[in-house]
C-alpha cells in the first residue's frame, strides 16, 4: 500500500523519500495506483510524460517484470506534457526517450500513443495536439501529469519570464526560450492543473537550493513556474529524496 503523503498547504502534498531508492519506488507505485484507479472510474489511463532522469528510471521501472504486470498497458494512453524542437529520432526527443525506456515495448497499441510534434508549423501542431487531447479526454483532465523541477524552478518547458506562463486560454502551446535560444512545446498550467493528479518528481542534491526556496516562500508568491502547480481542487503531489530536500 502506497505510504500516506504529508499536507504541505491547500494546494500540494509531499512525500520525502529516506534515499533516491525509497523516492523512485514510491513514483512507480504511485503511477499504477494512479492508473488503477482511472480504469475503475472510466476504464483508461491517460498520462502526460516527462523528459529527464527521473522520469526515464520511472519508465524503467514500470516495464520491467516486478512491475508491469500490475498495469493494464492495452488501456494505457501515453502523451507528452512537452517536447523539444527535434524530431523523433533525435537524441534530446522526449518521445524517444520513454519509448527507448522500454514503453515501445510493453503492449501499449500504437494508435494510443500520441507524440507531441514540436517541429514546425508549431503553431498547427499545438493547436492539433490540444484537439487530440480534448478530443480523448471529453471533458476531463489528465489522469496523471508527470513533471519535474529545474534548477531554475522551471517545470514542463514553462520557464521563467517566458510568455507561456501567461498562456491562460490553451492548453498547449509552443514557448520561447530565450535563454536556450530555441522553442519548445509545452502543457499550459490550464492544461497541467485539470488533471486529476499531478506529480512533481525532485531527486537529488542539486535540486535543494530550488526546493528550499519553494518551500520557503509564502503562498501564492509565484516567483518561480513550478510554484503554479497545483490548485485546491487538483493538488500537487511533490516526490522528493532526503538529497533534494534537505541536502
Amino acid at each position: 500500500m502506497l505510504k500516506k503523503a504529508t499536507r504541505w498547504d491547500d494546494r500540494r502534498d509531499l512525500f520525502i523519500g529516506q534515499d533516491k531508492e525509497e523516492a523512485l519506488t514510491y513514483c512507480v507505485e504511485h503511477w499504477i495506483q494512479c492508473c488503477q484507479h482511472a480504469l475503475q472510474d472510466h476504464g483508461a489511463f491517460f498520462v502526460a510524460l516527462s523528459g529527464g532522469s527521473t522520469p526515464k528510471a520511472i519508465y524503467e521501472r514500470l516495464t520491467s517484470p516486478s512491475y508491469a504486470a500490475q498495469v493494464e498497458w492495452s488501456k494505457v494512453h501515453l502523451f507528452w506534457s512537452d517536447e523539444r524542437m527535434v524530431p523523433p529520432t533525435h537524441p534530446d526527443s522526449n518521445y524517444r526517450m520513454a519509448m527507448e525506456s522500454g514503453l515501445q515495448k510493453i503492449g501499449i497499441p500504437s494508435e494510443q500513443i500520441h507524440r507531441m510534434i514540436a517541429e514546425d508549423p508549431l503553431e498547427m501542431h499545438a493547436l492539433a495536439y490540444e484537439n487530440t487531447i480534448k478530443g480523448h479526454l471529453k471533458g476531463r483532465g489528465f489522469d496523471l501529469m508527470m513533471l519535474g523541477m529545474g534548477e531554475d524552478g522551471h517545470t514542463a518547458s514553462l520557464f521563467p519570464q517566458t510568455e507561456g506562463l501567461h498562456k491562460h486560454t490553451r492548453w498547449i502551446i509552443p514557448n520561447w526560450i530565450p535563454e536556450k535560444n530555441t522553442w519548445r512545446m509545452t502543457a499550459t498550467f490550464d492544461c497541467i492543473n485539470a488533471s486529476s493528479s499531478i506529480a512533481v518528481y525532485v531527486l537529488g542534491s542539486s535540486k535543494k537550493e530550488m526546493f528550499a526556496k519553494i518551500r520557503q516562500a509564502k503562498d501564492p508568491i509565484y516567483t518561480y513556474p513550478v510554484q503554479q502547480v497545483g490548485t485546491k481542487e487538483h493538488k500537487a503531489l511533490w516526490i522528493l529524496d532526503k538529497e533534494a530536500a534537505t541536502g
